[in-house]
């Protein structure tokens, strides 16, 4: 079994911002593999699938960004998951508009989400996918900066790091995460 987390925040008040680029992830996710994430469980929206023979659990936490953990770590108890059976999709401010880096482990690099998630399971060793935000602007806060909808004349890069993370993740359920990680890692 494969568990695929999006990381955001719950509400239409965040729909369209920066930190919930995770979210936006797992909703192409789910429409490609024709998965519905509308299941209540594990303080979170839930959809169940089955991809080449491997079943697959889409995950967003309704917990806010910064108690992912929770979610996560009661899905992965249930289920009796490895960490390498996880992959977490969430926004990274140190990487340029439209980037994407796989990655088979590492650091929180500051994201509360992120540290929620290896303080629960803990453990650094979980696969993740990093989509660039950019940093602020001169003078606007971190959170003024995550919590704001991207410009319109970023919009269209952020949509198109969120298919190509989509992408990677449907690829991670079943190749190798090296082989994800140079396809995806350009």
């Amino acid at each position: 079994m494969k568990l695929i987390v999006g990381l955001g925040n719950p509400g239409p008040a965040y729909a369209a911002t920066r930190h919930n680029v995770g979210f936006w992830v797992i909703d192409r996710l789910a429409r490609t593999l024709r998965i519905s994430v509308d299941k209540a469980k594990w303080k979170g929206l839930v959809g169940e699938g089955c991809v080449d023979g491997q079943k697959v659990l889409l995950l967003k936490p309704q917990t806010y960004m910064n108690a992912s953990g929770e979610s996560v770590a009661e899905a992965v108890r249930f289920h009796k998951l490895n960490p390498e059976a996880i992959l977490v999709i969430y926004d990274d401010m140190d990487l340029p508009l439209g980037t994407l880096r796989v990655r088979m482990k590492g650091s929180d690099g500051g994201h509360r989400g992120l540290r929620s998630i290896i303080a629960h399971l803990g453990t650094q060793e979980i696969p993740r996918i990093r989509i660039g935000i950019g940093r602020p602007a001169p003078g606007v806060s971190v959170t003024d900066h995550v919590l704001s909808p991207f410009a319109p004349e970023e919009r269209e890069a952020a949509e198109a790091a969120a298919v190509r993370a989509a992408e990677a993740a449907a690829a991670w359920i079943t190749e190798p995460i090296d082989r994800v990680m140079n396809r995806f890692n350009r």
